[in-house]
C-alpha cells in the first residue's frame, strides 16, 4: 500500500506504519492528558479518558481526496482493497508496541507520572487516524479482538462504504462524516473517486438509521465553502437518524495547508451559530455542550436525557459486560450522566483581538532596549 518515500514521509510525522497497510499516531490530546493539561472533546462529550486512547487506522489507503483532510496527497487512494491482508493479531499487537514506545518519553517526567501509568493500560482505540479502517477486509476480526481486549472502539467512515457499515459488527460508538450538503458540494470537497458517491452516501446513512449500536455524524464545516444549506444537512441527518451530531471546524494542519488557507478555519462561535441554525430542522435534538479549544458543538436525541439530566456519557464497564456477553442491546442500555453540559457563550474572535491588542501595547510601551532583571539574575549576566 506505501512506497518507501510515502512511509518516510509519514515517519517524519511521527507515524507509525504497522505492516503493510495500518499505522499509528499519538493524539496531541493523549499527549495533553498525561501532561496533566486536559482531554480532548471526546472526553467531554462521552467519558473517554484521553491518556488511554490509542489512534490507529487499519488503511491508509482511502476513497477520498478530502480538501480538509491532514492527509498530503501523497497518500495512496482506492475504491477497492488490492493489497495483502496482514492479520488483525498481527495488527493489534503492533500497533499497541507501537503507541507505548512513541509514549515512553513521559515516563522519565514526575509531573506526568500517574497519567503515564494509566495510559499503559489501553481501554479504548479510535479507528479513524488516517485512510478508511473499514475497508480493511477483516475489520470485524479486529473489532471483536479490541472487544476481548477490554478496549472500547469508536470507528469513523467516509460513508462510501454502504455494504461494510451494513456488514459491520458491533462497535462503541459509529461516526459518519458527511461533508456537504448537496451533490455538487460533496464533489467539491472531498473529490470522490466513487462516480456514484451521492449514492453510496445515502445508502450509508440508511444502514445507519437501522444500527443498534451509538452512531453519530460529523460535519466538518470549512468557511466559504459548505457552511450553507442547515435545511439540507437536517435531510441528510434525519435520513441517518444518529443518536450524536458532531458540528466541528476546519482546523488548519497538516497537508490541509497546501489546498486551504487560515481564513477557511470558522471560529468557535460560527460553529455554535451553525448548529443551532440546524437545530430548527431538527426538532428531536437539542445542544449538549460544547469543547471551545477542538471547536467543536456535541447535539444529541432528545431521548438521551434522562430525568432532567443528559447521558451521553459511556458506562464502559457495563457496555464490556454487554458486549461480552453475546446478547442484543441498544446505545441506551449503557448510559451516564453527562458531567458538564451548556453552551459558554464565548467569542473566541474578541478573546483573541483583546489578546493581540494588549500584547500590541505592551510592545508598544516598552523601550527596545530595556532590560528586564529580578534577584534571580546575576550581574555578570547583564550586557550594557
Amino acid at each position: 500500500m506505501l512506497d518507501i518515500s510515502t512511509r518516510k514521509d509519514l515517519e517524519r510525522q511521527q507515524y507509525r506504519v504497522i505492516g503493510s497497510h495500518s499505522a499509528v499516531k499519538i493524539c496531541g490530546w493523549t499527549k495533553n492528558m498525561i501532561k496533566n493539561k486536559g482531554g480532548c472533546y471526546k472526553l467531554k462529550f462521552y467519558g473517554i479518558m484521553s491518556n488511554q486512547c490509542l489512534q490507529m487506522t487499519t488503511s491508509i489507503s482511502c476513497a477520498n481526496r478530502c480538501t480538509f483532510c491532514w492527509r498530503g496527497y501523497k497518500a495512496p487512494v482506492s475504491k477497492d482493497w488490492k493489497w495483502d491482508i496482514d492479520e488483525p493479531e498481527f495488527i493489534l499487537e503492533n500497533s499497541i508496541k507501537a503507541h507505548h514506545k512513541l509514549l515512553q518519553g513521559f515516563g522519565g517526567q514526575p509531573e506526568s507520572k500517574q497519567m503515564y501509568t494509566l495510559s499503559k493500560t489501553i481501554k479504548h482505540v479510535a479507528l479513524s487516524l488516517t485512510g478508511e479502517p473499514i475497508i480493511y477486509p477483516k475489520i470485524n476480526e479486529l473489532v471483536d479482538l479490541f472487544h476481548k481486549q477490554g478496549i472500547s472502539t469508536f470507528l469513523v467512515t467516509n460513508a462510501q462504504y454502504p455494504e461494510q457499515i451494513k456488514d459491520l459488527h458491533r462497535v462503541t460508538q459509529l461516526y459518519l462524516s458527511v461533508d456537504a450538503p448537496n451533490k455538487r458540494l460533496l464533489k467539491e470537497i472531498d473529490k470522490p473517486l466513487f462516480k456514484d458517491y451521492w449514492e453510496r452516501l445515502n445508502k450509508s446513512l440508511e444502514y445507519c438509521a437501522k444500527k443498534r449500536d451509538r452512531t453519530c455524524i460529523r460535519l466538518t464545516i470549512i468557511k466559504g465553502m459548505n457552511d450553507v444549506e442547515p435545511e439540507n444537512y437536517a435531510k441528510l441527518i434525519l435520513k441517518g437518524n444518529p443518536d450524536f451530531i458532531e458540528v466541528k471546524a476546519y482546523m488548519h494542519v497538516g497537508g490541509s495547508r497546501e489546498r486551504l488557507t487560515v481564513e477557511h478555519m470558522p471560529w468557535h462561535e460560527a460553529i455554535v451559530e451553525f448548529s443551532k441554525e440546524l437545530l430548527k430542522y431538527l426538532p428531536d435534538y437539542e445542544i449538549v455542550c460544547e469543547h471551545v479549544p477542538s471547536r467543536v458543538v456535541m447535539i444529541a436525541r432528545k431521548d438521551f436525557k434522562k430525568n432532567g439530566k443528559w447521558c451521553t456519557w459511556i458506562d464502559f464497564t457495563k457496555w464490556q459486560r454487554l458486549i461480552d456477553s453475546g446478547k442484543d442491546f441498544d446505545s441506551h442500555d449503557f448510559l451516564k450522566i453527562t458531567p458538564e453540559t451548556g453552551l459558554s457563550g464565548r467569542n473566541i474572535r474578541l478573546e483573541v483581538e483583546e489578546k493581540i491588542r494588549k500584547r500590541l501595547d505592551v510592545e508598544k510601551k516598552t523601550p527596545k532596549n530595556r532590560v528586564f532583571a529580578d534577584e534571580k539574575t546575576s550581574e555578570t549576566e547583564l550586557e550594557q
